[in-house]
């Protein structure tokens, strides 16, 4: 199926797919629903035997109890059967909603990076939380009960006119000025909702906001400023709700006021053809007994109307997540890589409609140090994201071994690559955990030699509890050079062939840089390595050094050889040497 076809699904269809393997479990609920409803049914013919035998004086009480008896059975066996009925749905549903949940997770996986960043993290969070869940309530009880109220509601319809088609019309004298009052509830529905579901993503996106950078606002006193700026979406999200429902007030009150009020046409007209003598007592007692079980199911029913526009934008926004479009990597290689040499062959690479890389040419060699240098948003990380399979390529080639890495699996890439960004992230797990993420299956022993070569052991020891030390959301509960030692370790465990350190000691005091520069030495001892790095002095004796500007490669070579050639990398030593010997004199 293309991507277009998938753009064009319908919710239903997408409900469809995501539902798969519990259709048995509603089929099952909905059923379940049915039979309760003829439980409900039963009671009305044995009031009306009841109401017919007190009129015509031929009641006994022993006859009446036990009507009474089976009435009472009915109407238990039916909450009975509801709640089963529920049960399955709501069973089935949680598992369609973690189902949802993992398919979004897993896509976020092989999505390109920068498709991913194109969304704020409120956004998915929001997503794969809070509106996924939102939908828990309509799923579970959508197709029992909205199936089941406009069954029973028919079934009794049915009976009125076979009772007396003239009995059953008349109930209809009060339906089009109640549907004509529920009906300008909808009046604006698109522009009002759809500005609830903004409203939403705005306070999502703001919260997340202010409380990523709540150390920066507490930092510069901007606390109350920044703090306005949810409140007043914060009063936004309520006021788009408040607005809603003032102007919808009117429509709902007068059509549930109307609608059950069917007696307002059984009565009169009832009245006039049993005063002709072309209705009977007991069928106008029927009638009027019946008419009570039609109008009230068929209104829960549309209730959920409301609910299912609602699911349809929630689920048409899964659909845009899961219907982006992958990497294009193919299930199984045709051919592997036969070394861990890297070859960039104009390479260009776009943001959107911006070029940042154009025309890139670039020879790694296998078991080399290689440095990527120049200035700020030159196109360093994205050479390097590009190589690690982050993203793919716009045009031009990139091999592994000799391997075109878009016809290699996106596992057999990652295999062959350990990427250590500068922004580590660690998970809210132990350290043991997050260094074992380097590769499942590690033993304890493996992940605690993985540290001691990284030397992160004593610091590790030194913590609360020791391995089991949790390190919070985002590692929050250790300093940057701890985080970035322990991603270190967790490359090192992995033990790929090809390593990619994207300004691994930014965040390492000078105490610490120099443990951090023996753990990495060990890390890409006999391997491939490629660092971007700012600090010059680090990367003096890389086998080669690679000046990236304004997305082009400018020159390679080694320090001596650039020291002598580009103009570039002069500037940039001697701006170095000369901010590290501020830093000694002062």
């Amino acid at each position: 199926m293309n991507q277009n076809t998938k753009q064009k699904r319908s919710a239903a269809s997408w409900l469809a797919e995501l539902a798969k393997g519990r259709y048995g479990e509603y089929a099952l609920s909905v059923l379940t629903a049915l039979l309760g409803v003829a439980c409900s049914l039963i009671p009305y013919f044995i009031i009306i035997r009841l109401i017919t035998a007190l009129v015509n004086g031929t009641a006994e009480l022993p006859r009446c109890l036990t009507l009474c008896a089976w009435m009472a059975g009915c109407w238990v066996l039916r909450y009975v059967l509801h709640s089963v009925s529920t049960s399955l749905s709501h069973h089935a549903t949680f598992h369609v909603l973690a189902n949802t949940r993992v398919r979004l997770l897993d896509k976020l996986a092989t999505l390109p990076l920068g498709t991913v960043l194109d969304r704020s993290s409120g956004s998915y969070k929001n997503i794969i939380v809070e509106r996924v869940d939102s939908i828990e309530t309509t799923l579970a009880h959508l197709l029992p009960e909205m199936t089941t109220n406009i069954v029973g509601a028919l079934a009794v319809l049915v009976l009125l006119f076979i009772e007396d088609w003239r009995m059953g019309l008349s109930m209809f004298i009060v339906l089009p000025l109640g549907i004509l009052c529920f009906m300008s509830m909808f009046s604006g529905y698109n522009e009002k909702f759809q500005r609830t579901v903004t409203a939403t993503k705005t306070l999502n996106d703001t919260a997340v906001e202010y409380i990523s950078g709540i150390e920066v606002i507490k930092a510069f006193g901007q606390s109350r400023t920044s703090y306005a700026k949810f409140v007043s979406a914060a009063k936004e999200g309520a006021d788009c709700f408040i607005d809603w429902m003032r102007g919808s007030l009117f429509g709902q009150v007068a059509g549930m006021a109307i609608l059950p009020s069917t007696l307002l046409g059984i009565l009169p007209v009832g009245c006039l053809l049993y005063m002709h003598g072309t209705l009977s007592a007991e069928t106008f007692l029927a009638v009027i007994v019946l008419s009570f079980g039609v109008m009230q199911p068929l209104i829960t029913a549309f209730s959920y109307t409301d609910d299912i526009a609602q699911v349809t934008t929630i689920v048409g926004e899964v659909a845009e997540v899961l219907s982006g479009k992958d990497m294009q990597r193919p299930e199984r290689a045709e051919k592997l890589p036969a070394d861990n040499a890297v070859e960039l062959k104009d390479v260009r690479f776009a943001y959107h409609d911006k070029e940042v890389l154009h025309g890139i040419d670039l020879h790694i060699a296998p078991g080399t140090v290689n440095a990527l240098v120049g200035p700020s948003g030159s196109g360093k990380s994205t050479i390097a994201r590009l190589i690690a399979s982050l993203w793919d390529v716009k045009d031009g080639e990139i091999d592994l071994g000799g391997v075109d890495i878009r016809t290699l699996p996106l596992a057999e890439c990652t295999k062959h690559i350990a990427y250590v960004s500068q922004d580590n992230y660690l998970f809210d797990l132990s350290v043991m955990d997050n260094i074992r993420m380097g590769r499942k299956g590690a033993t304890d022993a493996e992940v605690i030699d993985a540290a001691k070569k990284c030397g992160c052991h004593e610091f590790i020891m030194g913590l609360e509890n020791g391995y089991q030390t949790v390190c919070g959301a985002s590692g929050g509960h250790l300093s940057g050079g701890e985080r970035q030692r322990i991603s270190i370790a967790r490359a090192m465990l992995k033990d790929a062939p090809i390593v990619i350190l994207d300004e691994a000691t930014s965040y390492t005091d000078p105490e610490n840089e120099a443990v951090i520069q023996s753990a990495l030495g060990r890390l890409v001892r006999g391997k491939t390595l490629l660092v971007i790095a700012h600090r010059l002095s680090t990367i003096a004796d890389a086998d080669q050094i690679i000046v990236v500007n304004q997305g082009k490669i400018e020159a390679t070579g080694t320090q001596a050889e650039l020291l002598a050639s580009c103009p570039l990398y002069q500037t940039m030593w001697e701006a170095h040497i000369s901010v590290k010997d501020d830093g000694e004199v002062a």
